[in-house]
């Protein structure tokens, strides 16, 4: 078996190939565009651990090219596939839309062209919880009608949940979406809160905190979304559905410095900011579906998830 994983060098990716590695003896095409977006190094650095392994094959590709996305289902047997690459972060699809309509929409319609063409097993899209738009009640369930995005990015995640589905519908691509929720752990990209919060505390620098930081986020931990994606790549009796992977125990971001500032050993210095039109001021995951059709349930609790990143934060920031 050969499975297709794309964005494969980032955060979420690099930590499923080695999970893919461990549990399973498929083939796997690590496919990346190694994109600016934030430091081309830092993915290097991620896929260092498995480049080199026999039953890996990297990548380098930029999925809009859809006669090279073509190509590489032509001249390999792929029968999952799992995509995960995007470009992503709320705050800047504000100032620059259309890189994400180009790259969130075009990359999957690239995909989801190819396998129409050449039949796959399975077609996992990871979508993101941004897709519920602010006004949803808590917790958020999958099935229940969506608000609108706050961001340019949700609202090309959605969008990309809804071509996909119409390639199930009209071709039979056999998709399932999932909608992960503030993952975090080892690798985490340096845009994200978490890793924003924790390089300032470390260098004595100054924390931006937008609104009073009652802003609630439903942290989960990277191997719990990665045990969540490999059930998705076989269970039976999910394709066509939307499926929430969180850990529905949302944690308020002040409460996250006051994690950082325990482990840290130090105070944050906390520069207090307006909010931003585009966060939502909630996330919490129903994970009744997710139980019922993934078995899934996360092991991984917060403050054991923290201590897990903070203990890989120092040994790459000594």
């Amino acid at each position: 078996m050969t499975v297709l994983v794309t964005g494969a060098a980032g955060f979420i990716g690099s930590h499923l190939v080695e999970r893919l590695l461990q549990v399973s003896s498929d083939s796997i095409i690590a496919l990346d565009n190694f994109n600016d977006y934030y430091d081309p190094d830092l993915k290097r650095r991620n896929v260092a651990g498995f480049a080199s392994h026999a039953r890996v094959s990297l990548v380098e590709m930029d999925l809009r090219r859809g006669d090279e996305v073509r190509r590489l289902f032509d001249e390999h047997e792929i029968h999952r596939v799992v995509h995960l690459a995007a470009y992503a972060g709320v705050r800047f699809s504000v100032a620059s839309p259309g890189v994400y309509v180009d790259n969130n929409i075009g990359g999957t319609l690239s995909l989801l062209e190819a396998a129409r063409a050449r039949p796959v097993e399975r077609f996992v899209l990871a979508s993101s919880s941004t897709v519920y738009g602010r006004g949803m009640e808590a917790p958020f369930v999958e099935d229940r009608p969506l608000g609108i995005p706050q961001s340019p990015y949700g609202a090309t995640k959605r969008a990309a949940e809804l071509l996909s589905l119409t390639y199930h519908a009209l071709h039979n691509v056999p998709v399932v979406c999932l909608r992960p929720f503030s993952v975090y752990g080892p690798r985490l990209r340096p845009d994200l809160a978490l890793s924003v919060f924790a390089m300032a505390i470390h260098r004595g620098q100054t924390i931006p905190l937008f609104g009073d930081g009652s802003v609630r986020r439903d942290f989960t931990h990277v191997r719990d979304m990665c045990d969540g994606v490999i059930a998705a790549m076989h269970a039976d009796g999910v394709v066509g559905e939307a499926i929430n992977l969180g850990h529905a125990s949302p944690i308020e971001m002040r409460e996250v410095i006051a994690a950082l500032e325990r482990h840290f050993g130090r105070p944050a210095n906390i520069e207090r900011l307006p909010p931003r039109p585009e966060d939502m001021p909630l996330t919490c995951a129903d994970l009744s579906k997710a139980r019922r059709l993934l078995d899934y349930r996360p092991t991984i609790d917060f403050a054991d998830g923290v201590a897990d990143f903070v203990e890989w934060f120092r040994r790459e920031h000594p």
